[in-house]
C-alpha cells in the first residue's frame, strides 16, 4: 500500500467548468452534464424503475468507476429520493484516485443548481477524506457513500460487497488506459450481483470486448448529445473458462442473512454500544440498549475530554487503515454535534519527545499528505499550540477533542432506539432463534440478534469467554482553567494529554495501570499525570498552578480500557468455540488446508469491543461494519482489515499453534 495522495489538479476553463490536469480530460460534457450523467447512467442502468420496485426495507447498491466531481451520484441520490418508497436505503461505492479537494468540489458543484439540496449535504459531510476506504452517512442514514480513495487495482480487490449497477466513468480510455483494463473488468464482474447491470458512456470496441469476456453482454446503443454511441449491458455471470475469483475462507465468510424481524440488543451503553444501535437504527431496525449504569457512557467513555489521535504507521498495516477510514468517519459524525461543548476540531499536536518518536514522525511525513499531518519545528509548534514546548512534532490540523457522552448521547437518540438503564445482563440464553438478556432472576428482553459492547465485562457470558480481552486502568486528572492557560489552543500529546479547556476545565491523562482494579481515582496517579504535564510543557504547569497543587486534593476520574493482544478491536460475528475446534481441526495439522466446512455461527450474536485508547476512533465504523454485517451490505473497511479484526482470528492462530 502507498498511503500517499493527492488532490485532483485542475484547470478551470472560461465557463467555470473543471478539467484534470494530470489526464487532460473533462470532468463532465461541455454541453450538458446533467444531461448526460441522467441517459448515460441514470437511464441505461433502469434505475428510476429499479428504485421505485425496491421494497419498503430494501436497498440497491451501485458501484462507480471514477467518483470525480460526484455528479453522477448526486443525479442517482436525487432520482431515488424522487422515486423510492421511504424505508428503502441506497448505497453508492465509488473509487476515485485523485479525490478534489473540498474547495474544488464546492466549485464544480455550484455549476448545478438543480443538485443544490443534495449537493450541500455532500460538501457537509465531505471531511477528512484520505487514502482508502472512507464511508459517509448522508439523508439520516438513508443514503450511504463508500469513497475508496486510491488506485483501482489495489482498492476494488479489497472491496466486500455485492454491486447492483455500474456506472464506468473514468477519463476517457484514450486518456486514462489504466482504468479499462481486464484486470479491472474482472474485478466488476466479481463484485457483480446476479442479473447486475453496467453502462458506459465510451462505445470504444476492445472495452466492449473486454467487458464480455468477463462475464458482461455488453450492446451498443444510441448517444446523447455529440456521443454518437454508448454501452450499455447485463452480467450474465462469472465465465466458465476464467479461475474462479477467491472467496473468502470460511471463518471469515458472513454469515447468512437472518431473515425476519429486525430486532436487535446492545448490551453496554459506551461508544461501540451506542454506536452499534445508531448504524443498526439508520436501517429500520428497532434496537433496545441495554446499560447497567443510570445513564449512557458512564465508565471509560465517559472522559470529559477524549482525543482524536491518529497511531498510524507507514506501511499501511491494518490497524493504521483502520483508523484512517475510522478517524474520518467519527470526524464526519461530529458535525452533527456542537462545536466548543461537544467537540472542538482544534488539532492535535503530537511531540517528538525523543529521537525514536522524531524518526517515526519523519517517516510519516513522507507517507501522508499535509492535509492530514505535517511537522512543525519548535517554533511552529509553540505558535500553533499557543504555549512553550520544549520541540517540535507531528500536527494533525482535522483532530481534536471530543466530549464522548454527547457523542455517545446523539448516537442512541434515534426513534427506534429504547435506551433501559439500571439493566445489568449476566446471562445469555438462545431459545426459539431469540436471544434472551437475563439478569439472574428475571429475562430483561430478547431478540434474534445480540451485540455485546460491554468492554471486557463481555467475557462474562460463554460465547465470549474465551476472547483474550484484558482491563487496563486509566485515570484523567481535571484542572481548572485559568486566565493564563487560557492561551493553548490545541491537543497536546507526549506520553499523556492535555486539552484545551472545556466549560473551564482542562482535562490531562491518562495514566496506564495493569494491575490495580479499583476504580477509586488516587492521589500518586494523579501526581504522575502532573509529570507527564511537565513533560508536555513547562510552561502550561506554570499557566495551570499545576506546581502548587495537591494531588491529594485534585479532581478526576479512573475507567477501564479494554484492549486485545493485537490492539486491533474484536468486532464481528461470534462462532461455537467447541464447533469450531472440531470443524477446523485440520488446520493444527496443516496451516494451508482451507476445509470446507461452514463456520459453526452463533446466529445473530456479534461483538464490538477490545478498543482500546482508541474508541473515539474504531467503535464508530466498527458499529457501522456490524450493520453491513447483519443487512448484507458493502463492508465500510477493506475485506483484510475487517478479517484482521474478526472474532474468530485468535481461535483460529490458536488452532495452528496447536494450542486449541
Amino acid at each position: 500500500m502507498t498511503p500517499i495522495q493527492q488532490h485532483a489538479q485542475l484547470d478551470w476553463d472560461d465557463q467555470g467548468r473543471p478539467r484534470s490536469r494530470v489526464f487532460d480530460d473533462v470532468y463532465f460534457s461541455d454541453r450538458s452534464g446533467l444531461d448526460e450523467t441522467r441517459y448515460v447512467f441514470l437511464e441505461q442502468n433502469n434505475l428510476a424503475e429499479r428504485f421505485a420496485a425496491l421494497p419498503h426495507d430494501g436497498r440497491l447498491v451501485i458501484g462507480e468507476t471514477g467518483f470525480g466531481t460526484g455528479l453522477n451520484f448526486l443525479c442517482a441520490w436525487q432520482l431515488f429520493e424522487q422515486c423510492a418508497p421511504v424505508g428503502a436505503r441506497l448505497h453508492f461505492v465509488s473509487v476515485e484516485k485523485y479525490p478534489l479537494s473540498r474547495e474544488d468540489l464546492e466549485r464544480a458543484l455550484a455549476l448545478w443548481p438543480p443538485l443544490k439540496s443534495q449537493a450541500d449535504q455532500l460538501l457537509e459531510q465531505y471531511v477528512a477524506i484520505h487514502q482508502g476506504f472512507q464511508r459517509l452517512a448522508l439523508a439520516n442514514g438513508r443514503v450511504t457513500l463508500t469513497l475508496l480513495i486510491g488506485d483501482a487495482l489495489e482498492q476494488l480487490p479489497q472491496l466486500d460487497a455485492q454491486i447492483d449497477a455500474w456506472f464506468l466513468d473514468g477519463f476517457a480510455p484514450a486518456k486514462n488506459p489504466e482504468m479499462w483494463t481486464a484486470e479491472l473488468f474482472a474485478e466488476l464482474a466479481r463484485l457483480a450481483a446476479p442479473g447486475s447491470t453496467l453502462s458506459t458512456f465510451t462505445s470504444t470496441g476492445w472495452v466492449r470486448r473486454l467487458l464480455n469476456a468477463a462475464g458482461f453482454k455488453m450492446k451498443r446503443t444510441p448517444g446523447i448529445g455529440h456521443k454518437w454511441e454508448i454501452l450499455r449491458g447485463v452480467f450474465l455471470g462469472w465465465p466458465e473458462q476464467a479461475p474462479a475469483p477467491a472467496t473468502a475462507k470460511p471463518w471469515y465468510a458472513r454469515p447468512a442473512s437472518l431473515t425476519g424481524e429486525r430486532r436487535a440488543l446492545v448490551i453496554g451503553g459506551g461508544l461501540a454500544g451506542c454506536a452499534s444501535a445508531a448504524s443498526l437504527a439508520a436501517r429500520g431496525w428497532q434496537v433496545t440498549l441495554l446499560e447497567r449504569h443510570a445513564g449512557l457512557a458512564e465508565e471509560a467513555s465517559g472522559n470529559p475530554q477524549g482525543v482524536l489521535y491518529l497511531k498510524l504507521s507507514a506501511h499501511g498495516t491494518a490497524l493504521s487503515q483502520m483508523i484512517l477510514s475510522g478517524f474520518g468517519y467519527t470526524r464526519r459524525m461530529l458535525e452533527h454535534l456542537q462545536r466548543g461543548v461537544d467537540w472542538d476540531g482544534c488539532g492535535v499536536l503530537q511531540l517528538a519527545f525523543n529521537r525514536k518518536e522524531a524518526e517515526r514522525q519523519a517517516q510519516l511525513a513522507e507517507a501522508f499528505p499535509r492535509d492530514l499531518l505535517y511537522i512543525l519545528n519548535q517554533p511552529e509548534a509553540q505558535v500553533q499550540s499557543g504555549i512553550s514546548v520544549a520541540c517540535g512534532g507531528l500536527f494533525y490540523p482535522e483532530g481534536g477533542w471530543v466530549h464522548p457522552p454527547a457523542l455517545c448521547r446523539w448516537q442512541a437518540s434515534g426513534a427506534t432506539i429504547d435506551v433501559q438503564p439500571h439493566h445489568e445482563v449476566l446471562e445469555l440464553r438462545r431459545i426459539d432463534d431469540q436471544w434472551q438478556a437475563w439478569d439472574g432472576e428475571r429475562c430483561l428482553a430478547s431478540a434474534p440478534v445480540v451485540i455485546l459492547a460491554s468492554a471486557a465485562e463481555i467475557k462474562r457470558f460463554e460465547s465470549a469467554a474465551d476472547l483474550p480481552l484484558k482491563r487496563i486502568r486509566g485515570q484523567i486528572t481535571r484542572l481548572p482553567q485559568t486566565a493564563r492557560s487560557q492561551s493553548l489552543a490545541t491537543v497536546v500529546c507526549a506520553e499523556g494529554y492535555v486539552a484545551p479547556s472545556r466549560l473551564g476545565e482542562h482535562t490531562l491523562g491518562a495514566s496506564f495501570d495493569f494491575t490495580n482494579d479499583d476504580l477509586t481515582p488516587t492521589a500518586a496517579e494523579h501526581a504522575g499525570n502532573l509529570q507527564m504535564l511537565e513533560e508536555i510543557s513547562v510552561d502550561l504547569l506554570d499557566r495551570l498552578g499545576a506546581t502548587t497543587l495537591d494531588p491529594q486534593r485534585l479532581e478526576g476520574r479512573a475507567a477501564f480500557r479494554c484492549t486485545s493482544p493485537d490492539y486491533l478491536p474484536i468486532v464481528g460475528p461470534l462462532a461455537d468455540s467447541r464447533g469450531f475446534n472440531e470443524a477446523y481441526q485440520a488446520l493444527s495439522k496443516d496451516a494451508r488446508q482451507v476445509p470446507d466446512s461452514l463456520c459453526p455461527w452463533l446466529d445473530g450474536l456479534y461483538i464490538n469491543s477490545g478498543h482500546g485508547s482508541r474508541g473515539l476512533i474504531t467503535a464508530p465504523l466498527s458499529g457501522e461494519l456490524i450493520a453491513a454485517w447483519l443487512d448484507n451490505e458493502p463492508l465500510p473497511l477493506p475485506r483484510s482489515v475487517a478479517e484482521a479484526c474478526h472474532p474468530n482470528r485468535f481461535a483460529l492462530r490458536a488452532l495452528i499453534r496447536g494450542k486449541a
